[in-house]
């Protein structure tokens, strides 16, 4: 293509960010646009697929058929956001299949922290009303994010996210009007829960290598630094109003800047958890590499039958 073809191009592409004019499929966009989208998309789908796992733990354990059934529709949910956003990555050029065996080979990442145990039912809690929460701060910025198809499936996603958070939420508030071994559980579960939460939002902005550059495509809205500020300010009154205690003994409200102040993340934890030598690493993708080879006869099956239609069709 012609440099001043390349040009016009890129200048039409700058209009539209600036006029807050979505990117679509066939339109024309930097290929590091693309790619900075297929890794965030496809990590983001990753970890709502892996996301399933902790909670399906809890499923056959549920202390009652009403709890049974909420957790199950949860992780349907997930299921379906997973699907949602797959769809919308293989608008960009990128197969679904690819995307999956980066996945299992270590190539592509999903969320911190869904490499932590689930250990009590308190955890489901503490999953629900914090990782979702977390997640929301995260996700609702997303339905305004450049690129149309992403935006278009958050807002679906956010709509189920939110009914997740508050179910965790009513579980703990709960919990704290049990016994006290059950305002026990719920605090560990929240001591635990607690910093792999913040961590979720990703490295501060001094070390984020893609935050700035996702600002001024209008991807993110926001940088991770701010998202988790906003996650700390919602999040402790609503642990405060249930009677729990969030584990950082150097959070406090700060007047002058009106909002909490809180203690330093322990950023080689992150690291490490990342990298792969968190607790459950190896069992997630375990669990993730075992599901695509049980199901391998399905897909099979389904691809023999519609070429056989497809045959069938042009005889």
């Amino acid at each position: 293509m012609k440099e001043l073809d390349l040009v016009a191009l890129q200048e039409a592409f700058d209009r539209k960010l600036k006029n807050e004019i979505r990117i679509e499929p066939k339109d024309w966009m930097p290929d590091a646009y693309r790619k900075t989208l297929i890794r965030q998309i496809s990590q983001h789908a990753h970890s709502e697929i892996v996301g399933m796992l902790p909670e399906g733990n809890w499923i056959t354990r549920a202390p009652n058929l009403r709890r049974k059934a909420v957790l199950l529709a949860k992780v349907q949910d997930e299921a379906g956001h997973g699907q949602y956003l797959y769809s919308a990555m293989e608008t960009l050029g990128f197969s679904r299949e690819q995307s999956i065996d980066d996945l299992h080979s270590g190539k592509a990442k999903y969320s911190s922290i869904f490499n932590y145990p689930t250990l009590t039912w308190a955890d489901m809690g503490a999953v629900g009303w914090l990782v979702d929460g977390a997640a929301i701060m995260n996700q609702v910025p997303l339905c305004r994010t450049s690129y149309g198809p992403y935006a278009r499936a958050m807002v679906r996603v956010c709509k189920e996210e939110s009914f997740h958070q508050r179910q965790g939420y009513e579980i703990m508030c709960t919990l704290m009007k049990g016994t006290e071994a059950q305002k026990a559980m719920a605090q560990d579960a929240l001591n635990r829960f607690w910093w792999p939460s913040l961590m979720m939002f990703g490295p501060s902005d001094a070390e984020s290598t893609h935050t700035q550059q996702s600002i001024d495509w209008k991807i993110k809205r926001h940088t991770n630094d701010e998202l988790r500020q906003m996650f700390v300010n919602a999040s402790v009154p609503q642990a405060e109003l249930i009677g729990l205690t969030i584990p950082d003994p150097d959070l406090k409200w700060n007047e002058a800047r009106g909002e909490y102040d809180f203690g330093a993340i322990d950023w080689e934890e992150f690291k490490q958890v990342v990298s792969g030598n968190g607790p459950c690493n190896a069992e997630r993708i375990a669990a993730r590499v075992k599901a695509k080879e049980n199901g391998m006869w399905v897909r099979e099956a389904a691809m023999a039958h519609a070429e056989k239609k497809k045959i069938k069709k042009a005889s």
